[in-house]
Formats: structure tokens, sequence, C-alpha cells
């Protein structure tokens, strides 16, 4: 069946669920910012996999006379930036949560709400 061809498809469908659901659900920070690093693969992976092209080759190895398919570059080029965006802004996310936790020792989101309202 050509549905079950398309498996990077399915992958980037159940890993965004994973991540949403990580994200909604959970209460504990860590928790949610390992939801939020799912959640951007999964973006990430359904990208490159639009880029895709069926047949395409690199763009620099054309070979001269023959006319040939080729995938662009610019979208792989694109998701190596969201990574690097994607990793600083989870190191952030984690430096937030230790201070966070130092400040109302925990990182449970119900708990830190609790001590806010009662201050």
């Amino acid at each position: 069946m050509r549905v079950f061809g398309l498996y990077n498809y399915w992958v980037f469908a159940v890993l965004l669920m994973i991540g949403l659901y990580a994200i909604i659900a959970r209460g504990n920070l860590v928790k949610k910012l390992l939801g939020l690093s799912i959640f951007q693969s999964a973006v990430f992976l359904l990208y490159i996999s639009m880029a895709k092209v069926e047949g395409g080759t690199a763009p620099i190895l054309r070979y001269a006379g023959e006319p040939e398919l080729s995938s662009n570059p610019l979208p792989h080029v694109l998701i190596l930036t969201a990574i690097v965006v994607g990793i600083s802004t989870i190191a952030l996310g984690l430096a937030i949560v230790v201070r966070i936790r130092e400040e109302f020792g925990t990182i449970e989101e119900d708990e830190i709400q609790s001590k806010v309202r009662d201050q």
C-alpha cells in the first residue's frame, strides 16, 4: 500500500503527538522541555521529508549534457540553522528551570503556582 510507504510522515505524526502530549499534560518543567525538543524534531523531520525529491541528486553532482533532477539544498540548510536555534532554546530553558528550582525548591508546575499564590 502507498500509505505505508510514507512512513516518515507517520513517524512525524507520532513524534508530534508525543511532544504535544508532553508539553500539555506534564507538570514537570524538564519533561515539558523534553516534549518541546521532541516536537521540534518532528517539525524538522516533516520539513526534510517534504524537501526530498524522488530520484533527485545533489545539485553539485551534475554531468555535462545530462539533464538531471536535483534536490533543493535550501531546506536542509534551514533545518541545520533551526537545530542550532533549538539546542540554544533548550539550553536556555534548562538554565531557567535551574533558576526556578533555586527560587521555589521544585520544578513541578502546580507547586510553583501554589507558592506564587501564597506570596
